[in-house]
């Protein structure tokens, strides 16, 4: 699909929907989706008719994470990262699908996040010889700590509800829309003002960790996905195969 229409924007009620439409790699984190959807948030940031944005996705994947063939510059990525924190507008995630690696730190860097029942989750970096190092930047102050050891260190899959008890993700339903329903209801009766300022309070810690830790981290994935480890990792994920470590 050409660069121009991996998102889609639409905006009803207030609201502001950014889908990601990338379907032949399943939503992945291309250069050319993270810089289009920036590009996206900066319009609806600057709409004064836009209450919230919603970001959603088509398919069965929400985002599967880095795209292997084409990943974003990780300064790119932390710039997305901290263009979701920092606008004035609330960000809120309707994942209905699955969420790999890198689309985890999207997830993360929202405000609010609903899924429904058949969302399924993975800090899957390891597995192919990586960490989940930007994406720390959003995530680590909003997890439990104990439960973000575990599944950043196995990779292991988990569900909505469980996303919720880690502090991933807010609120879930059967159906995403029933969990989403009351929270936009909630933020169109909410004032640009009081949602611009309550914001800024919520995010105190997150804008810290960006502005402490993403040159590190930055620099961090960078040295990773050069490695030997990350080559044998990534190839072995594009062949379909195990990885040469797999006991």
């Amino acid at each position: 699909m050409p660069a121009g229409n991996l998102v889609q924007y639409a905006h009803t009620r207030g609201i502001t929907t950014l889908t990601l439409d990338s379907p032949a790699n399943r939503n992945a984190l291309s250069s050319a989706l993270v810089g289009e959807l920036a590009e996206r948030l900066g319009r609806a940031d600057k709409d004064a008719d836009t209450r919230a944005v919603v970001l959603g996705h088509t398919g069965t994947t929400f985002c599967s994470g880095a795209d292997l063939r084409d990943p974003p510059e990780p300064a790119a990525l932390v710039g997305l990262l901290r263009r979701i924190v920092t606008l004035r507008k609330p960000v809120v995630a309707r994942i209905d699908g699955h969420v790999r690696a890198g689309g985890l730190g999207v997830v993360g860097a929202c405000d609010i996040a609903a899924s429904s029942a058949r969302a399924s989750f993975a800090f899957t970096e390891v597995r192919i010889g990586v960490a989940p190092a930007v994406i720390s930047l959003p995530m680590l102050p909003r997890l439990d700590p104990r439960q973000a050891a575990r599944y950043y260190l196995t990779g292991e899959r988990f569900d909505a509800a469980e996303a919720v008890r880690l502090g991933l993700v807010t609120a879930h339903a059967d159906d995403v829309d029933t969990a989403l329903s009351p929270v936009l209801d909630g933020l169109r009766r909410s004032s640009p003002q009081g949602l611009a300022e309550t914001k800024a309070l919520l995010t105190v810690k997150v804008l810290q960790a960006l502005d402490r830790d993403a040159e590190a981290l930055a620099a961090l994935s960078a040295r990773l996905f050069a490695s030997d480890q990350a080559r044998e990792g990534m190839t072995a994920f594009l062949e379909r195969r195990d990885p040469s470590w797999v006991l």
